[in-house]
């Protein structure tokens, strides 16, 4: 791929820190993700999987690379948490893991969480997992990941358990001081048999520039079931790129939810391999653009064993100058014999600025399959509307009302009860307001 003078400026910075972090933390998987970066650069416009989206460019304009901050002060958190959600708690800090803040009241029995680092130098179950499912093989920004992460956690549910409170990752930007360029890593195991209910937030005070790349890679043993929540709702110039790669195993389960419901620019990958029989993965999604928000959804569904089933369902609400992307992925591979797969993508337009690219795509090598996709973008119904509006309801309060039913058919999957009272209740102020 060649490369502009734009471009060229952005991955000589990247490559330096790339470089010094390889030295100071060498390993066969960081050497392979600093070769595979150094010869393919960060993707320009003309890349396929990122020409809606420019982040390469977005970087470039808005950061100067300059020696990261990193703040060792304590920081108070209690303005990021959600009421009423009884979780274990890990926090990062501007990419550093904040021991002070973080909290796991679970029992060792139930769940172990270590530094990454130590992780996979010493730990048998750590060290088998991972990079085994490398994302850094084939995209940029996940090769940066993996050759320049500074910090992590390693998550391990055991066999034959299910954790009694949710576990919540929260990611929090302290860009009072300058901009900040965090990179983060994780690896989280499930059991089997076992059962985990995993949240992560991100969230930013200061008013400086602030980017987030993180990759958790997730692996669901046999008969296991995740549920995994993504809560992008940050106000301040959040720029994100976040990688989520799920391998799950004979007969479990996982239910992930993204929300994206305001930052600057935000790109989501979301990749699930099913390499086993009897699974089954649902995939919801809602992004409630305004402004000049870009949001980028990538999604991939990897089925290589029979019978199993996915679905998925995104929905968008773009207002102003925002911009949605939404890319989605199936692949049967010629062994995944009795597949079921179904996507769906649903979108509205609240002005004439506000837009959407969606681009279902779906790869079959089998021929005894079910499998469906379907996009739609338009506008609100005038008609349903004017039908409100003729019972005495105001316009606003109409126009918020069939946009709440809209986006709720995303917000009553959520299966924890205090953690869909909260996104409840954001969604509802939102849509009753200007985005």
């Amino acid at each position: 791929m060649s490369l502009t003078a734009t471009d060229k400026n952005i991955n000589a910075h990247v490559i330096k820190l790339l470089r010094e972090k390889s030295q100071a933390h060498p390993s066969a998987i960081r050497q392979e993700a600093f070769e595979f970066f150094e010869k393919a650069g960060l993707p320009a416009t003309k890349h396929e999987e990122y020409k809606h989206t420019p982040i390469t460019r977005e970087l470039e304009n808005n950061f100067s690379f300059a020696d990261p901050i990193v703040l060792k002060k304590d920081t108070d958190i209690s303005e990021f948490l959600i009421p009423g959600l009884d979780a274990n708690l890990i926090v990062f800090v501007n990419g550093i893991f904040s021991k002070s803040s973080s909290k796991i009241s679970s029992p060792d029995s139930e769940i172990r969480i270590t530094d990454l680092h130590s992780a996979v130098a010493s730990d048998t179950v750590a060290r088998e997992h991972f990079a085994k499912y490398n994302p850094g093989k084939s995209d940029a920004f996940a090769a940066w990941n993996a050759a320049g992460w500074n910090d992590g956690v390693f998550i391990h549910v055991p066999d034959n358990t299910a954790l009694s409170k949710p576990l919540l990752l929260q990611y929090i930007n302290d860009a009072t001081a300058g901009e900040i360029i965090a990179v983060n890593r994780n690896l989280i195991v499930v059991g089997k048999s076992s059962e985990l209910t995993f949240i992560e937030k991100y969230d930013s005070t200061g008013d400086a520039n602030h980017f987030l790349n993180a990759v958790t890679e997730v692996v669901v043993g046999e008969n296991a079931g995740m549920n995994i929540y993504s809560i992008q709702n940050d106000t301040g110039n959040r720029y994100l790129f976040a990688h989520t790669e799920i391998y799950q195993r004979n007969s479990s389960r996982v239910n992930t939810y993204t929300f994206t419901l305001s930052g600057k620019v935000i790109r989501n990958n979301l990749h699930l391999v099913l390499d086993g029989e009897g699974i089954e993965s649902h995939m919801y999604g809602l992004y409630l653009l305004g402004g000049t928000t870009l949001a980028d959804n990538h999604t991939v569904v990897d089925h290589r064993k029979p019978n199993s089933f996915s679905n998925e369902m995104y929905k968008g609400v773009m207002d102003g100058s925002s911009r949605g992307v939404f890319n989605g992925k199936i692949y049967v591979r010629p062994n995944a014999q009795k597949t079921n797969a179904f996507q769906a993508n649903r979108n509205i337009l609240l002005t004439d600025k506000a837009a959407v690219n969606t681009k279902p795509q779906l790869e079959i090598w089998a021929d005894d399959v079910k499998c469906s996709h379907g996009c739609t973008s338009g506008q609100l119904d005038e008609e349903a509307v004017f039908y409100l509006r003729s019972r005495g309801i105001q316009s606003e309060t109409a126009r918020a009302m069939m946009l709440y039913a809209f986006a709720g058919e995303v917000v009553e999957q959520v299966r924890h009860p205090a953690l869909r009272s909260y996104l409840d209740d954001i969604i509802s102020e939102r849509l009753h307001k200007n985005f």
